[in-house]
């Protein structure tokens, strides 16, 4: 008789930065910018989903295009802008509302802990 594995459950985001950057990153290696460094951790979402979720939320304007680019821009950097650093004051808060934005409709499909 053999031992049935157990069933990886998904791991879900604790934020909806950690959901942001986890896409841009794993849409790199997709694309192959950067190599995979081995943690393959199932995530409870494909990038597409992510994809899906953000182009919805603009296209009912929910975000716009000022905190798309400011998503994109320090989702690049790989941080989010710093609030205390005076050029980035401004991009800090439209962050934090794009981030609030994504983090309710995550939360609602279950990608995110509660």
């Amino acid at each position: 008789m053999t031992e049935t594995q157990p069933i990886s459950t998904n791991e879900k985001f604790q934020s909806a930065e950690q959901l942001w950057f986890w896409f841009l990153y794993s849409k790199s290696v997709q694309n192959g910018y950067v190599r995979i460094h081995g943690n393959a951790t199932r995530r409870p979402c494909e990038l597409l989903d992510v994809e899906t979720l953000i182009t919805k939320l603009y296209l009912c304007g929910k975000l716009n295009d000022e905190q798309l680019s400011v998503m994109k821009k320090y989702g690049d950097r790989r941080r989010a802008p710093h609030q205390y650093i005076w050029a980035e004051n401004r991009d800090a808060a439209t962050w934090r509302s794009a981030m609030e934005t994504i983090e309710v409709a995550a939360r609602d499909l279950g990608w995110l802990e509660k």
